[in-house]
């Protein structure tokens, strides 16, 4: 097939290539100049064939919404348009109901698989029409990984589906990410463990806890054992909260998502306000020794 594609960071340079080798001409479009192939978004629809189809691979928000804007002042009726970024599956049924005033069709693409989907493939879960997620199968077909189409790619239902397995997926991943966390913590802790490093090594065949997530924390103590060469600071990119507050909403209990989301707020604290006022409790009720903050000057 060709395909324009929107958007050649980390992930959309590597789905291009990917795609390329596939067979597929791609077309992409960039502000970046080295790495675009087209000057702008006019550019990428002349040099595309009707009927277009064109991915948005883009940070979630306003840029994918301008994006998407954009595009559909340059496409036409019969094209179709791939969300396959990070976006909220709530602004899916905006986007689409804007492009189909000009007859564009939308497909909502969940894409998982990160710098190693160039090699291994990506994990889709995708949201639209029977019609318009056929129309692209071949685009999807090569993305995913090797092996049968369920076992790497699912049509989850109608627009707004596919953005909201990868919600769900995202936060699944915070919770077992924050597992083999504690998990890593407490073998460093324990003096008779001589290599967590090892331990994860051995984990990585024949246990119920292994996982390519689980693999690639044994790779990361064993390119740095202590993990010294970083800090704990952890950044959330929007799907874990995006979990939370729909599983509050469905009225769905997700305590492990929950508490690992605010693992990583917690991880973002010099100095815990809370267990500040936890301290200064204890000293209040108990007499219990505090530490003081000696100040200098």
């Amino acid at each position: 097939m060709q395909l324009g594609l929107v958007g050649l960071g980390k992930m959309g340079f590597n789905m291009r290539e990917r795609l390329r080798k596939g067979g597929h001409e791609v077309i992409g479009y960039d502000p970046r100049p080295e790495v675009t192939d087209v000057p702008d978004l006019a550019g990428l629809a002349a040099a595309l064939t009707a009927p277009r189809v064109v991915w948005v691979m883009v940070p979630s928000g306003d840029i994918t919404s301008n994006t998407i804007s954009g595009l559909a002042e340059v496409l036409g009726e019969g094209d179709l348009v791939i969300d396959g970024g990070n976006s909220r599956y709530t602004e899916d049924g905006p986007h689409a109901a804007l492009l189909a005033e000009k007859g564009i069709g939308f497909v909502d693409a969940g894409v998982s698989g990160g710098i190693w989907g160039l090699a291994e493939g990506y994990g889709l879960m995708v949201g639209g029409s029977d019609a318009d997620v056929e129309k692209v199968m071949p685009i999807f077909d090569t993305l995913r990984p090797p092996g049968p189409r369920e076992d790497g790619f699912v049509h989850a239902g109608p627009v707004g589906a596919g953005h909201f397995a990868k919600m769900v997926h995202n936060g699944v991943e915070y919770a077992m990410m924050t597992a083999y966390g504690e998990g890593y913590e407490m073998l460093a802790a324990e003096e008779l463990i001589k290599s967590p490093q090892a331990v994860y090594q051995a984990w990585s065949n024949g246990t119920v806890v292994r996982s390519w997530l689980q693999q690639l924390l044994a790779k990361a103590l064993k390119e740095d054992p202590n993990l010294a060469e970083i800090r704990g600071y952890t950044d959330d990119s929007g799907e874990g909260r995006w979990t939370v507050e729909e599983a509050i909403r469905l009225r769905v209990p997700v305590p492990a998502i929950a508490a690992s989301l605010f693992a990583r707020f917690l991880s973002r604290q010099d100095d815990s306000p809370t267990m500040k006022a936890v301290a200064a409790l204890r000293n209040q009720f108990g007499g219990h020794a505090v530490q003081r903050i000696h100040k200098s000057g």
